[in-house]
């Protein structure tokens, strides 16, 4: 028998270390293959050698590092803004049977991923017009005094180069649109996004099994301790085969309305094999990751009610 749990809180200080701890690892694993990437090309082209050999050793100590910083920030303020919006929206529902996640109901989780994806472009678009709005400003100060000077240097008319007003009118209008169409528009496709993956897996799960989650409780939460590592990555990559099949059917209709039928097929042979392979990878290195990590660390916390 199904029974939907609700995800209403996550436990911030568990969930940023895991992710952030995996997401160094995944860093360490990349800087691995770009130090052997490296070290083959330096086989071609011996000059280049200590360049590349340099290259590749400080990225394996920095990129996991950074990783592990930037991943901080990300999965703090994430889980954050998800404990935050879930008065307000409700939280991600599961149709749990036993510890299998059965179904995921469409629209609690398209709602809350896409209120965070949108709170998330806020914020972003908030930076990046507090960088813009200054620079515009200060060039259309600057602008009559670069006109005037390029009239009497060149004999052009003020005419021919932007005015001060539109370069800082602009500004505006693009602040404007970051802040407040930017996270319309990421709330939007986040929506549609989410709840077709939701669609996709709740058609899918009955067919391949569904992601398992081994529970234990946790004062007043639930901590999962591990991840059986072929259900998640099977189910998730199914889901993953779906939308490699709505992408490639899109490279094949432009192929042939190009006039370029193997390009087309190869398109949507590219997506479905490339989504189910990427897709089983990574949700499985996560997976055993996370729980190698759980016991040594402490496991993702969640208050389900």
């Amino acid at each position: 028998m199904v029974e939907v749990k609700e995800i209403k809180s996550i436990e911030l200080v568990p969930f940023t270390l895991m992710t952030s701890s995996i997401g160094a690892i995944l860093a360490l694993i990349y800087a691995i293959i770009l130090l052997i990437t490296l070290g083959a090309l330096a086989a071609f082209i011996p000059t280049a050698g200590l360049i590349f050999a340099s290259l590749g050793i400080s990225m394996i100590v920095l990129y996991p590092i950074g990783t592990f910083l930037v991943y901080i920030t990300l999965s703090f303020v994430t889980a954050l803004i998800y404990n935050m919006l879930v008065p307000r929206l409700g939280g991600i529902k599961l149709g749990l049977e036993g510890d299998e996640v059965r179904s995921v109901p469409v629209v609690s989780f398209a709602l809350i991923m896409a209120g965070v994806a949108a709170v998330w472009a806020f914020i972003i678009g908030l930076l990046l017009a507090a960088l813009i709005v200054p620079v515009t400003t200060l060039v259309s100060t600057i602008i009559p005094l670069v006109s005037s000077i390029a009239a009497n240097a060149t004999n052009l008319t003020p005419a021919t180069l932007p005015t001060g007003s539109v370069v800082g009118t602009g500004g505006v209008v693009i602040a404007v649109l970051l802040i407040i169409a930017l996270p319309i528009l990421v709330f939007v496709f986040g929506f549609i996004g989410h709840a077709l993956a939701a669609i996709f897996y709740n058609f899918i799960i009955p067919r391949v099994g569904g992601v398992k989650l081994l529970f234990a409780p946790a004062g007043t939460n639930h901590e999962i301790t591990s991840i059986p590592v072929v259900a998640a990555s099977l189910a998730l990559a199914s889901v993953a085969v779906i939308f490699g099949i709505i992408y490639g059917i899109i490279g094949l209709i432009n192929g042939l309305a190009a006039g370029n039928a193997s390009m087309g097929v190869g398109s949507l042979i590219g997506n479905i094999i490339g989504s189910f392979i990427g897709t089983f990878i990574m949700v499985a290195l996560i997976t055993i990751f996370y729980n190698f990590l759980a016991p040594r660390i402490g496991g993702v916390q969640l208050g389900l009610k």
